[in-house]
């Protein structure tokens, strides 16, 4: 049974007029409203990954569950489908499972609160708020078991449950999943700020209603939705073809020795609507790579890229969900079977983005990006000062280079999450046993191209205590592809150098590496596929990349470019070298992915001195898996 929602009001809402600059007052309170969650929360959390860099995400609304404002869609139809209990006023919910919420948030890490808004014993809108903690339990710190075979390793998993009842805090509850993690007082900082930053959301949605009256607000709710459906039809109908486009992109491995994993989707629209297809996933990993992916949330994931592409002042809402149809094939990559591990679902996660963008734009290659979202590089840091036996622990995300796009270079080593920030080097200096000894942009890791792909950054860490250091990438194996004759970015790498002199290339994925005092790991992030042909880029552009730094004399002649360190540039040389270079080469393609599976396992196993990954199907076939899927 589904959940019972209990009002003590049953008087129905009436439709109301709202005039087009009520609507854009409301609208804007609601974009305030938001914004002012995402404040509270990180001015008043603990753990560096949501103070400082701003991993958790906000939304608010309307009273039927569908997102006015907010980043990813609305994660409540999720959680209503798995929820059994009665939701009445004063109620707080918590979740933090997956499987419970049809994939509403994507792993244990990850804290959903849910805040019922009532007013006058109805409920007018919901708030809710997720953010990833640092630790909640499981096998490793910082609950990102890269070789989990079972969610049930990965931490305590919270399924729906109310924090608060009725407006009693349940304090028991919390005390008995505090117990599960490593970083208890984060975690409770956390969740606190979680349910304070709701709170505000209900604050200032009762106040636009005390201005502009409840009837007003829920029409203006169903406006705000309606409009966002027009402008998306009109955009689906005159952007998506009747014929069937496919692109796939693969996962690099899944730190056990297998990969490359492949995720593919196929588009394509009936009348008004767009058909979404991700037949020819690959099955689900043995390993944590799965990723459970929420339809509604691919649904937001297609409309941001719409909107922003082609009228960025569209606003973020629900409410085209019904022009977008997705299927997701059960027991794949993107929709795995309970008790699949989820813990290391950010590579599929950011590998979605990659392929949507390439999906999308191929009717128009003008508004094509390149590949360079890919990942979410983590770095978790434990151990025990010695001196004091403390325990410290640290979880942060880098960030690689962005694609080339249409209009310009990708930024160098910056995220592409919107509002993420890295974390200072003074705050990890000052809260961590390390010191940043290098953070740099990686010279010549954009793809070349018309349009740059920006540079990884390298980010070298100098450990001043004994401890295990965990590492989640992608991307080392498979490069950012580029686009309209740009070229792919370069590959990620983890380099560890001993005090004893030695050096060790480690895996992208890898747990419990013990580090000492002295120890340097070398964190190197990689870079943003390029846009068009490089040999169509401004001479002067690539001499000023040269005189930064960004690109070496020698990478200039990517582009065509004769010129020294200082980037003077020898132009007589430059158009001798610009004219052999096309008539040597071969026709430009749309997408370039550096070459096919071998040639890759060829060039990773030379740059690395890794071994590349084994296809999984191998896996399969050796533990009599394999009759289903040959």
């Amino acid at each position: 049974m589904p959940a019972k929602i209990i009002e003590t009001n049953s008087a129905a809402f009436q439709d109301a007029d709202v005039d087009p600059i009520t609507l854009d007052i409301i609208e804007n309170a609601l974009r305030n409203a938001r914004t002012e969650m995402d404040a509270t929360l990180f001015r008043t959390a603990m753990s560096p990954g949501i103070r400082e860099q701003g991993d958790a995400f906000p939304l608010i609304a309307d009273k039927d569950g569908k997102m006015l404002v907010g980043q990813f869609g609305s994660f409540l139809h999720g959680f209503l489908a798995g929820y059994h209990d009665r939701i009445e006023e004063g109620d707080v919910i918590w979740i933090s499972d997956p499987y419970s919420c049809e994939g509403a948030i994507s792993h244990v890490n990850d804290w959903l609160i849910v805040m019922p808004i009532y007013r006058a014993g109805r409920i007018i809108s919901w708030a809710l708020h997720f953010g990833h903690q640092t630790d909640v339990g499981g096998k490793v710190p910082g609950s990102l078991p890269t070789d989990a075979t079972s969610v049930f390793q990965e931490g305590i998993r919270i399924p729906p449950v109310k924090l608060y009842r009725k407006g009693e805090f349940q304090d028991d509850l919390l005390k008995l999943v505090l117990s599960n993690t490593r970083m208890p007082e984060w975690c409770r900082a956390d969740l606190i700020a979680i349910v304070a930053s709701c709170r505000i959301a209900a604050r200032r949605v009762n106040e636009i209603c005390d201005r502009f009256g409840d009837d007003l607000y829920v029409s203006a709710c169903k406006a705000l939705l309606a409009r966002n459906r027009r402008a998306m039809a009109q955009l689906i109908k005159t952007s998506i073809s009747t014929d069937k486009l496919s692109f796939e992109d693969f996962i690099c491995d899944d730190g056990r020795g297998f990969g490359p994993y492949k995720i593919k989707a196929t588009m394509w629209r009936e009348g008004e609507k767009v058909i979404l297809d991700w037949e020819g996933t690959d099955p689900q990993s043995e390993s944590s790579i799965n990723f459970y992916l929420n339809e509604n949330m691919l649904k937001m994931f297609f409309g941001v890229y719409m909107i922003m592409v082609f009228d960025p002042q569209i606003l973020f809402n629900d409410g085209f969900y019904d022009l977008v149809e997705v299927r997701i094939p059960e027991g794949t990559l993107l929709k795995p079977k309970f008790p699949a591990a989820l813990s290391c679902r950010t590579h599929a996660l950011g590998r979605i983005f990659d392929v949507l963008g390439a999906l999308l734009g191929q009717r128009q290659p003008d508004f094509l990006n390149a590949a360079g979202f890919s990942s979410s590089p983590h770095l978790m840091l434990s151990g025990r000062y010695a001196e004091t036996d403390k325990y410290y622990q640290l979880f942060q995300i880098g960030f690689g280079g962005i694609p080339g796009r249409p209009f310009g270079d990708g930024a160098d080593g910056h995220s592409l999450w919107p509002n993420f920030t890295n974390v200072p080097n003074e705050f990890l200096e000052a809260y961590f046993p390390l010191r940043i000894v290098r953070y740099e942009s990686i010279t010549d890791s954009g793809g070349a191209g018309k349009h740059r792909g920006g540079n990884g950054i390298r980010i070298s860490y100098c450990f001043l205590e004994h401890g295990q250091v965990a590492i989640h990438d992608d991307r080392w194996f498979v490069k950012p592809w580029g686009v309209n004759g740009g070229e792919p970015g370069m590959r990620s790498r983890k380099i560890l150098e001993r005090t004893d002199g030695s050096t060790h290339v480690l895996p992208s994925k890898c747990d419990d590496i013990a580090v000492g005092p002295g120890d340097v790991l070398h964190f190197d992030t990689w870079g943003g596929g390029g846009w068009g042909d490089p040999l169509e880029r401004e001479i002067s552009a690539v001499a000023l990349d040269v005189k930064r730094g960004l690109v070496s004399a020698m990478g200039a002649r990517r582009y065509g470019v004769v010129c020294a360190a200082d980037g003077t540039v020898d132009e007589t040389a430059t158009t001798a070298l610009r004219d052999a270079m096309r008539k040597e080469r071969g026709p430009l393609t749309v997408f370039n992915t550096g070459g096919e599976v071998e040639a890759l396992r060829r060039s990773c196993e030379a740059e690395t001195g890794l071994p590349a990954p084994i296809a999984p199907r191998f896996r399969q076939a050796k533990a009599g898996r394999l009759a289903a899927t040959t």
